[in-house]
């Protein structure tokens, strides 16, 4: 068995380290109808690459979900580039916006309305961080480490624990996170989380648009990471029922005004408006988060909402250094493990500051 290993694993990198003779791997990778990473290769020229010079391509959109069968070409423009940690340099991610055939967006094209949010209000300088939690599950779609006809014990000692029994698959964590640090993407740290078989990592702070895009591409690894380990990947909000805690994307955001002394006063304003738009916020923040919303396992109530000063429990966290300095951020505790990114961010922001129109 491990002669058969030693070879295979001689035979790939004996293949991954031949000459590209001057070409690079160039590989598009966009979210489809359903809120998942798809991506596809082709051979470019080695050269600097950047979204404005990177070609555009298209696909099947009716694969995917995003068009008819009858009229199924959805064009890929590039709008971030990011460096390879599968295939390594000089051998390039591209993050592609989906586009149709009349130059229109395409309906699952999220990205395009948050930039113009972004743009719109860029002298508020708004700063967001993610909070990525997920599931590790086997291929009977169990979370791994757990008994097979059982459950493991109460949650307690997970959280951010250390040793055989507490965590699984650190191996998949550990690649990821150096991984994401090679691509260029903006993570800030992992752990394990309150669930066996559950982690999280975070993204940011980053400034603007850039959050959706090192975020997608951060799970865009996770999922491509996990394929070479044979672990099924999970976003679900509430994977498994019961006494268990959910997974959300919680959701940390400031501006200039709010990271300065007397900050709290526009961390409050911003709060006010948040709360007049509860169900609207909801509606964008993920499927099934209903069933994790529950007002039990540090979440809120989905038909209430909350805030309050370190308090796991509401709808919007002040953190408690925050609320001792009277400056900084808050944390949006509301969205689902499975949300969009940019849906997240760019209500955010048209809450805050009002849409592009006005």
């Amino acid at each position: 068995m491990y002669r058969q290993l030693i070879l295979f694993l001689y035979q790939l990198a004996k293949y991954m380290s031949l000459d590209q003779k001057g070409n690079i791997m160039a590989e598009y990778i966009w979210i489809d109808a359903h809120g998942a990473t798809r991506s596809k290769s082709r051979t470019l020229k080695d050269q600097k690459w950047t979204p404005e010079t990177l070609p555009t391509w298209n696909f099947d959109g009716s694969s995917t979900g995003q068009a008819p069968g009858e009229n199924s070409d959805v064009y890929l423009k590039p709008v971030a580039v990011f460096a390879d940690p599968i295939r390594l340099a000089p051998n390039i991610l591209v993050l592609a916006e989906c586009w149709d055939h009349d130059g229109t967006p395409n309906k699952f094209n999220y990205r395009h309305e948050c930039a113009k949010l972004m743009e719109a209000h860029a002298v508020h300088e708004p700063w967001f961080g993610l909070e990525q939690e997920f599931t590790l599950l086997d291929l009977s779609d169990r979370p791994y480490g757990w008994p097979v006809n059982g459950f493991p014990a109460p949650q307690g000692e997970y959280y951010c624990g250390v040793g055989t029994g507490k965590v699984v698959q650190r191996d998949i964590i550990e690649a990821h996170y150096k991984a994401c640090m090679y691509a260029g993407i903006n993570i800030s740290g992992t752990n394990a989380e309150v669930m066996p078989a559950q982690w999280e990592f975070q993204v940011g702070p980053c400034e603007g648009i850039a959050m959706g895009d090192h975020l997608w591409v951060a799970r865009f690894l996770l999922y491509r990471i996990s394929e070479e380990f044979g672990a099924k990947v999970s976003l679900h909000p509430k994977p498994i029922p019961g006494d268990w805690n959910g997974a959300g994307l919680h959701s940390n955001f400031s501006t200039k005004e709010m990271r300065v002394e007397g900050g709290m006063k526009h961390i409050e304003s911003a709060i006010k408006k948040l709360e007049g738009r509860h169900q609207e916020h909801i509606a964008v923040y993920g499927e099934d988060n209903e069933k994790r919303l529950t007002g039990r396992h540090e979440t809120g109530a989905i038909d209430t909402f909350t805030w309050g000063v370190a308090n796991r429990g509401a709808s919007i966290r002040i953190p408690r250094e925050v609320g001792v300095k009277g400056y900084g951020y808050f944390e949006d505790r509301r969205p689902a493990s499975n949300a969009d990114p940019y849906r997240i961010t760019g209500i955010i922001m048209e809450t805050v500051f009002g849409s592009v129109e006005e």
